[in-house]
């Protein structure tokens, strides 16, 4: 971009950062408990309340906007407040960086666990994200995104995910989900493949297919797509809590409509 097209990426960017009002069915998650649950490698998916998440959940169809790496103490860093610096995570504004537990403070997240990742490919997923630290938000993609929010237009189904796919392509610049798909791509673990079969060439096995993936880009994956994708589990952290129903402390009716009832 030239200096024009910066400036005018920059004043989007921060435009777009700016708190949108949206009102969420769901209930902010307990940061307690998230940090309880997390592990190393996991993935944190958040429902932003910003002018760029509303046009990502329209876009994706999604209740999540935003995804961070959660790397545990690897960095070694704290916060101002002395919190310790535990996800990696994209930012329209400030770009590849990273970030405590307070950026999520109220929000509605979710983890996504990739399971079985080795200890070694764990490391090798972290320190591929740390190492981009620093890297600049696309701000291609923000002029690209801009179009699609005010006012929203009726854009088809289809259509949608690839005009999250409009960015520069150059490798230092990134947005949220295409920056962790990077990273778990460079240790070859899926996400969304492209799945087909070849036959199995074996006596034994007459008649069987191998299933074959094929590694989709980087630059077309979404939040969502780590919520949906068959290989990361989803982790509540009041479940993982070991939350138990009979010890929930119920509140006396007041003549409305209990839980549960229609």
């Amino acid at each position: 971009m030239n200096r024009l097209g910066q400036w005018i990426g920059g004043r989007l960017a921060r435009w777009l950062s700016g708190q949108a009002h949206t009102c969420s069915s769901s209930p902010a998650t307990d940061m307690n408990l998230l940090a309880r649950a997390l592990q190393p490698g996991d993935v944190l998916l958040v429902e932003g309340s910003t002018r760029i998440s509303t046009a990502i959940k329209y876009l994706t169809q999604s209740t999540w906007s935003h995804a961070a790496l959660y790397v545990g103490d690897t960095l070694g860093r704290q916060a101002k407040d002395g919190t310790p610096l535990c996800f990696v995570e994209a930012d329209i504004v400030e770009g590849v960086r990273a970030v405590g537990f307070s950026v999520f403070a109220g929000a509605h997240c979710r983890i996504c666990r990739p399971v079985r990742l080795t200890d070694d490919d764990r490391r090798r997923l972290i320190d591929h994200a740390c190492a981009r630290i620093g890297h600049h938000y696309d701000l291609k993609n923000v002029v690209d995104l801009v179009r699609y929010l005010v006012p929203t237009p009726p854009v088809p189904q289809g259509w949608r995910r690839s005009m999250l796919a409009l960015g520069s392509g150059d490798p230092t610049r990134a947005i949220c989900s295409t920056l962790i798909a990077q990273c778990f791509q460079a240790v070859r673990y899926p996400i969304l493949p492209h799945v087909s079969s070849r036959s199995i060439d074996s006596p034994e096995c007459p008649g069987c297919r191998a299933e074959v993936l094929k590694i989709r880009h980087h630059s077309l994956f979404v939040p969502r797509d780590f919520d949906v994708s068959p290989y990361f589990e989803v982790v509540k952290p009041t479940l993982a809590a070991g939350f138990d129903y009979r010890r929930a402390e119920w509140a006396e009716s007041d003549g409305g409509t209990e839980e549960g009832a229609v």
